[in-house]
């Protein structure tokens, strides 16, 4: 029987919520598809942060290490400055896990309504690849007479031959590997960002040329935003760089249903990933059990697909495509017709009888 050691961080406001329900969804394809999943719960977040004045202890992180994934609620606390948790903890475990791609699937689920009219699940179902340890987020840069009426404030965007060249790889692969329309879109900003995207531009293309059966197209990140809204069914893959990427992802969110419905995955290729559903924390509905847990469910998913348990994936997404059709009102919190709990019950029902 195959073991996975699962680091478990459920994190600030409503992230114990939702992951409560991922585990149990984890606990019943594990049981029916023959793994086992040991659970390793860390008390990360803003509580631990005013208790002890540390985001990440070391001990914490070298036993995090040890684990073969990691499992992520929500970063974020009214009472903690910004920034603090999201260094201490997100980019920490990003960069010194060299988490570098940042995979965000963008798919529209039946019975989910979103603003778009004559837009459907047809139209909308392609991923997003993200580079993830490098440009505006290194944090290269600084101040100059800070606080002063002649204050500099400087922030580099590093782009490395390296960094560059393996996210773009990963992105054919995986374009390869989903095996739809085969048809790659490098996003970026090459009339005006002329150092960094020349050498996306042209590593893009040099990759390009070992990769004849996918098509391959470029789109400024301004238009690029335009035509996700317009036309969004052109879209199977798209990569870009660490900010750019961090936009328009929450604007595709919104062509899925929202942030409840947004699940994300931070790979390491050959080490360990995180998983994580992107809506943050929302302190405002903390502890009401009422926000949709379908994110962090689909981030369970998202686990599983790349720790290679795949049928167990796609049962889950069964599972969460029959709920949403069928059973669910809306997927705003408060507006699903059922409590939290419920849902995740829901899908561990379907998960046990088929």
């Amino acid at each position: 029987m195959k073991k996975y050691d699962i680091a478990v961080i459920p994190g600030d406001g409503i992230g114990p919520e939702v992951i409560a329900q991922g585990l149990k969804v984890l606990d019943a394809v594990s049981s029916k598809y023959g793994f086992q999943l040991s659970f390793h719960p860390y008390d990360l977040g803003g509580e631990q942060y005013k208790r002890t004045g540390e985001a990440l202890p070391e001990k914490v992180f070298e036993s995090i290490k040890g684990c073969h994934a990691i499992y992520l609620g929500a970063i974020g606390h009214p009472e903690v400055p910004p920034g603090v948790l999201e260094k201490g903890i997100l980019l920490r475990l990003r960069f010194e896990l060299d988490q570098y791609i940042n995979l965000r699937p963008v798919k529209l689920y039946p019975g989910v309504e979103i603003p778009l009219k004559d837009k459907g699940p047809e139209d909308i179902d392609f991923a997003v690849i993200r580079e993830n340890t490098e440009g505006l987020y290194a944090g290269a840069g600084g101040y100059l007479r800070r606080g002063t009426r002649h204050e500099v404030a400087i922030q580099e965007s590093i782009n490395t031959r390296m960094g560059v060249e393996r996210c773009v790889r990963f992105a054919f692969e995986f374009c390869m590997r989903r095996n739809q329309r085969k048809k790659l879109t490098l996003c970026g900003k090459t009339n005006v960002l002329t150092y960094a995207f020349d050498l996306w531009e042209r590593t893009f293309k040099e990759i390009a040329q070992a990769y004849p059966d996918i098509e391959t197209d470029y789109a400024h990140v301004d238009a690029l935003c335009m035509w996700m809204i317009k036309n969004p069914e052109s879209f199977d893959v798209i990569v870009t760089d660490n900010m750019f990427g961090d936009i328009i992802t929450d604007l595709a969110a919104i062509l899925q249903g929202g942030m409840g419905m947004a699940a994300g995955a931070n790979i390491a290729p050959e080490g360990i990933s995180m998983f994580e559903p992107i809506g943050g924390s929302a302190p405002k509905y903390a502890g009401q059990n009422i926000v949709n847990p379908i994110a962090a469910i689909l981030a369970a998913r998202l686990m599983l697909e790349t720790l290679g348990e795949s049928a167990s994936a796609r049962v889950i997404e069964k599972a969460v495509t029959k709920v949403l059709a069928e059973d669910m009102k809306g997927v705003a919190a408060g507006q699903m017709g059922y409590s939290t709990s419920e849902v995740g019950d829901l899908i561990v029902e379907f998960i046990e009888k088929s």
